[in-house]
């Protein structure tokens, strides 16, 4: 379900990691509590934010949920394909659907992250 080559937050971010960038979106389970993505907030390129620091929200029918920075970095790229057609989120969260790259600013921080069965396991004793 959780794709093994991602790291995750216990906040259901998930990360993708390939150098000193990190592409960045949420898990499954959080679109599927959310319920229809109506409406993504995203920061602007140029952006820096601490580990687990609030960087957007995901609106759905249901509710408002923030987002949070799973290491800290700069933001160097956004997803405008996702702000037009936020139901991507949806349908496609770990591949079309992710939100944003940033460069890593402290690749130590990614050790505090949870691989794909430890998250799994997160998610099974909080539901």
């Amino acid at each position: 379900m959780n794709p093994e080559e991602l790291l995750y937050t216990k906040d259901h971010e998930w990360i993708r990691v390939a150098g000193d960038t990190g592409t960045v979106g949420i898990t499954q389970h959080a679109q599927e509590a959310l319920g229809d993505v109506v409406y993504i907030e995203l920061p602007k390129v140029g952006a820096t934010f601490s580990s687990h620091q609030s960087f957007g929200s995901v609106e759905s029918v249901k509710a408002v949920s923030e987002l949070f920075m799973p290491v800290s970095g700069k933001v160097t790229e956004v997803n405008s394909a996702i702000a037009e057609a936020p139901e991507t989120l949806n349908s496609d969260p770990y591949g079309k659907g992710w939100l944003l790259r940033i460069q890593i600013q402290n690749a130590a921080e990614l050790s505090t992250l949870l691989s794909s069965k430890m998250y799994e396991e997160y998610v099974t004793t909080q539901g």
